[in-house]
């Protein structure tokens, strides 16, 4: 991991639907290599900022570079390459569900490169073989679990070999154990193939589990109430609602 050398700038980032305001002048840093998460309570802006992130929506103000480059300024031909550095898993695994997990997994190269069908495929089957999917190539979405959708899916995040994944609540619906295994997962993409994560969720499990760094947003300012190492947020902070959030309190009267 190497932080000092960001492969993710948020600068200024404000962003809002309908006339409101949900973020204001948001800006942080994601290293590379990190599993970067970002964590707060039911409408902080959680999943807005992500997908402000990946251009997803237009940002109201502010910059987002993706290894150097702004996608919010860029367009044609230079957005399409910075859309190319990163995949995203959507929360629901979002798979074509009259497709196969490898037919799943080859559109995006079938979309995006000018390989042959059998390199597609053997590229398919790696990507599907790094999740632990490679014998249920043949299987249809509902054939499989849900934790199995959600490593399908990130099977097809990284078709095109991105240096970032973006994952949208990744353990959403999935008993612990499943989830465990999808955090054990992540932690192992991250360290082996050397890939960035960011990652939106709010199980305290899995963010102790996976994450090198958080983010913590709240609604009522709009924006970022901590950064740092979450076990070390939980011990030391001295915010009494990151408090509350990492130790499972309940609400205070008066905040």
């Amino acid at each position: 991991m190497n932080t000092s050398d960001p492969i993710i700038r948020v600068e200024g980032l404000t962003a809002g639907y309908d006339g409101r305001t949900i973020l204001e002048n948001v800006s942080f840093e994601v290293g590379r290599g990190e599993v970067f998460v970002i964590l707060g309570g039911s409408g902080c802006g959680k999943s807005t900022l992500l997908k402000h992130m990946i251009g997803l929506y237009d940002v109201l103000a502010g910059h987002v570079y993706i290894d150097g480059q702004d996608i919010v300024a860029a367009d044609g031909e230079a957005r399409e390459a910075i859309l190319r550095k990163f995949g995203v898993m959507y929360q629901s695994g979002a798979l074509f569900g009259s497709m196969t997990l490898l037919e799943n997994v080859r559109l995006p190269m079938e979309v995006f490169t000018e390989l042959d069908l059998p390199q597609m495929d053997l590229l398919s089957r790696m990507k599907l073989s790094l999740v632990g999917l490679v014998q249920f190539t043949g299987h249809l979405p509902n054939e499989i679990s849900g934790g199995m959708q959600k490593r399908a899916a990130i099977a097809r995040a990284m078709a095109l070999d991105p240096a970032i994944l973006f994952l949208d609540e990744p353990s959403a619906g999935l008993d612990p154990i499943t989830s465990a295994e999808l955090d054990a997962l992540i932690r192992r993409l991250a360290e082996s193939l050397g890939m960035t994560f960011v990652i939106v969720t709010h199980e305290l499990a899995s963010i102790y589990a996976i994450a090198d760094r958080v983010i913590m947003l709240d609604k009522r300012v709009k924006g970022i109430i901590a950064d740092g190492d979450p076990k070390r947020l939980r011990d030391e902070s001295t915010d009494p609602y990151v408090r509350q959030f990492f130790h499972r309190q309940a609400e205070l009267e008066d905040a």
